[in-house]
């Protein structure tokens, strides 16, 4: 039997030392596992200790007596595994602890074995100061590094507390019902007779929200494109967008292709999909023929029209431009330890070639939107706000969402509002 413990360090080492992402490290790991409930516990402990990285590690470094050295960043994430199943898992302690211990054998630090054994246990001794002490400063208690936690608290002074709250529990698994094939509530019939709890979410017509998230081979019809698994606020870029028959319709970001299915659900567009990895449009092809619906992707730079453009005017533009992910970290809790204070600037510049080079395709009439899956508002309201002002060719269409703060220019959603995603959605129209 594979060991569960050990193929989550493996993963924590990947993200943490390599730089890869949680979904690239587990894919590349989850492959020895032959019981679904060994995958099941593995991936429990690398987004747990993810999600909790920082504030695990405050503890850990207060219960040694000297720090580790960087050679044994294997160790420590050792004992931060062994801590997080004591805190959160509520694992029996001898269970923990003795499991940990052989920890140190299995990657071959068994010199360590008393060590984690003193250290784990004197947490049991002391958890309840030790625990409040190291909650006294804020960003470790939320688990966030300093840069992240000071920008959101500057942007949400208000709702800093539920935000850091939602953005550490476990995101739903919502799904998207292809109104194609079904409704949303025929299909939650279906999951019903097969013994599936499921509700909808109000104001969100494509929408079911699972009791319980479960791998998606086991939804009824989910290959043959009846659902797809997609988070409620990605959702309302379709409703934004309004697309009618006939349309010619970009989709600027378009990798996985949730959203450019979504659309092509909704109305028998012609839809052009672009996105500069050649890689992620393989994941896009895939999602559009498992759904049954076709769209013309194209590996491209959206920034550079001149090199894949064919000066025909789009109807609709969406824009889902690359940001910060900083309104998805409860399902990818790496980002937190990815992303860089720096990357902002990128970010934020980048975003604004995006929507300078696109506003040109767009045809008199026609609407593009605006998202991102940010609750920053240097990537949001502000970024909106610049590319507005000034445009005698633009109009600000009021968004209708039925979830999120309205704002002059766009309407913020904040992660866990409705149960849903934090994402940021502005729309305009061409005079």
């Amino acid at each position: 039997m594979t060991d569960s413990r050990l193929v989550a360090l493996q993963v924590l080492l990947d993200v943490l030392d390599k730089g890869r992402s949680l979904d690239a490290a587990l894919a590349g790991r989850e492959t020895v596992f032959s019981e679904p409930r060994d995958r099941a516990f593995c991936r429990t402990l690398a987004y747990g200790v993810l999600r909790e990285h920082r504030r695990l590690g405050a503890l850990r470094d207060r219960l040694l007596a000297k720090p580790l050295r960087r050679r044994d960043q294997d160790l420590a994430l050792v004992l931060e595994l062994g801590l997080f199943q004591l805190i959160h898992l509520h694992t029996p302690p001898h269970a923990a602890v003795s499991e940990t211990v052989a920890l140190t054998r299995t990657c071959h630090k068994a010199w360590a074995g008393k060590l984690v054994n003193a250290v784990l246990r004197r947490f049991l001794r002391e958890k309840t100061a030790l625990t409040a002490r190291v909650d006294r400063t804020p960003a470790v208690a939320a688990s966030l590094p300093d840069w992240l936690y000071q920008r959101l608290a500057t942007d949400w002074p208000q709702q800093l507390e539920p935000l850091l709250a939602a953005q550490n529990q476990h995101a739903p698994m919502v799904l998207r019902v292809n109104r194609r094939r079904s409704t949303h509530k025929a299909y939650q019939a279906r999951l019903a007779e097969a013994g599936l709890e499921a509700h909808p979410l109000p104001g969100f017509a494509d929408a079911l929200v699972l009791a319980q998230p479960m791998p998606v081979t086991d939804l009824p019809g989910f290959a043959q494109g009846d659902c797809s698994v997609q988070d409620g606020a990605a959702q309302l870029a379709a409703d934004l967008l309004d697309p009618a028959a006939g349309d010619r319709v970009l989709d600027a970001c378009a990798a996985p292709g949730g959203k450019a299915a979504h659309l092509l659900e909704r109305a028998d567009v012609t839809l052009v999909a672009l996105d500069s990895d050649p890689s992620r449009l393989e994941r896009l092809d895939a999602t559009l023929k498992r759904v049954g619906v076709d769209a013309r992707s194209m590996a491209a730079d959206a920034a550079e029209p001149s090199c894949w453009w064919d000066d025909q005017p789009f109807d609709r533009i969406l824009l889902d431009a690359p940001c910060s992910g900083s309104g998805v970290i409860r399902r990818h809790p790496d980002i937190k330890w990815l992303r860089r204070a720096e990357d902002i600037a990128r970010l934020t510049a980048l975003q604004g070639r995006l929507l300078q080079a696109l506003w040109p395709l767009l045809r008199p009439g026609g609407r593009l939107v605006y998202a991102t899956c940010s609750v920053l508002e240097a990537e949001n309201e502000a970024q909106a706000a610049a590319f507005a002002r000034g445009r005698d060719d633009l109009r600000v269409v009021e968004p209708t969402l039925p979830v999120g703060t309205r704002l002059r220019y766009g309407q913020q959603i904040r992660t866990g509002e409705s149960g849903v995603d934090g994402f940021y959605y502005a729309c305009f129209e061409k005079h």
